[in-house]
């Protein structure tokens, strides 16, 4: 039987007239053509398409992330979004390898073209930290500026307007602070915690004490350490500890929303939890993997020009070093390893919410 649509031809479909003669070396146009810009082109173009990509995912996933309420189904959609997106961003840390097959005298040939022009204008990259949840007061600033400083006005009016927008950070915070069971009748799961935490950095500070391989002055060290541990707990215990820990900018998830995430990487065994908790785990992977690439990407840099300031006026190397650790988006997610306690030492959940959590049929929990 006929198909009710019209031939379609691949290099029409494709738009590959178009796309395959986007590249215009500028060294060429001078008159001086240098044979590696077109790598440096094609690279780059090709990173502003999976960029495309990304952002295409992560507005589907926030849009997900944010119905009320959020279907389960959804959390798995959200989960595969998230897959997709860290494996391209394996192939974006990748193609940096390419481009270092370019040596730094082959990129002095055409790097005066440039100015001012630099990677540091992607309209599309700065839309995905922000997609991301990565916030203006958090960036470093560029030469002392604004980050959206460099670009044109109207970019700079997308960049701003997009700021307004639901974040991934945002939509995240959201949903947990809206799981269940952290509650469940006159159960509370955070008294049998405290409990627990408490027996397990009692027996740790008796290992410590009582540890004959330790000098005096080991031992003070080390039940220092144990004491900033607790610290860290006593955070996950008081809301108000928490909320004042937020206003000095060293946590960023809400009380509710950590005491969540918390719950769901203890009890991830959980067959309700499971789903949840690879999307969390979705989301430190993203970050980690962007952190990779803003390394790799300073490295690279400063095996092409050195200490040199950027086609942008930047400092180049040492500020996208800097960016590396400074923006992260979901450090909260990723310290959450700090308050894990071993399986054996976690609260026994009561029967009737162990059921819940097992899928259990609604007559069976009857």
């Amino acid at each position: 039987m006929d198909k009710p649509y019209p031939p379609l031809y691949y290099t029409d479909y494709l738009q590959l007239d178009t796309l395959l003669n986007c590249q215009s070396r500028k060294s060429e146009e001078y008159g001086d053509p240098a044979h590696d810009e077109m790598l440096f082109i094609i690279v780059h173009q090709a990173y502003e398409l999976w960029f495309k990509q990304i952002l295409f995912e992560l507005d589907s996933a926030i849009a997900l992330l944010s119905k009320d309420p959020v279907r389960e189904q959804d959390v798995g959609t959200c989960v595969s979004r998230l897959q997709r997106i860290t494996e391209i961003q394996k192939i974006l840390i990748d193609q940096l390898r390419v481009l270092e097959t370019m040596t730094p005298l082959d990129f002095l040939d055409f790097r005066d073209y440039l100015f001012p022009a630099s990677g540091f204008q992607s309209i599309q990259f700065r839309l995905l930290e922000i997609r991301l949840g990565l916030e203006s007061d958090t960036r470093l600033r560029y030469n002392q500026a604004a980050y959206h400083s460099r670009v044109s006005p109207e970019h700079r009016d997308l960049l701003i307007e997009n700021e307004q927008k639901r974040t991934m950070f945002g939509a995240i915070e959201h949903w947990l602070e809206r799981t269940p069971f952290l509650e469940f009748g006159e159960y509370r799961f955070w008294d049998e915690y405290r409990v627990a935490v408490q027996s397990m950095l009692g027996r740790d500070r008796e290992v410590i004490e009582n540890n004959p391989t330790l000098s005096d002055d080991e031992k003070v060290q080390q039940v220092l350490e144990l004491g900033q541990t607790e610290e860290h707990f006593g955070a996950i215990f008081d809301p108000d500890r928490h909320d004042a820990l937020r206003k000095d900018g060293k946590l960023r998830l809400s009380h509710r929303a950590t005491l969540a995430a918390l719950f769901i990487s203890l009890y991830r065994d959980q067959p309700i939890l499971s789903m949840p908790y690879r999307l969390l785990a979705g989301l430190v992977d993203m970050d980690e993997l962007l952190t990779t690439w803003r390394y790799r990407h300073a490295l690279m840099v400063h095996r092409m020009i050195g200490t040199k300031i950027g086609t942008g006026g930047s400092s180049g190397y040492q500020y996208l070093k800097s960016t590396a650790e400074s923006h992260r988006v979901f450090r909260d997610l990723t310290n959450l390893s700090t308050f894990l306690i071993p399986r054996h030492a976690l609260p026994e959940l009561p029967d009737a919410l162990f059921r819940r959590l097992g899928f259990a049929h609604q007559a069976d929990i009857a």
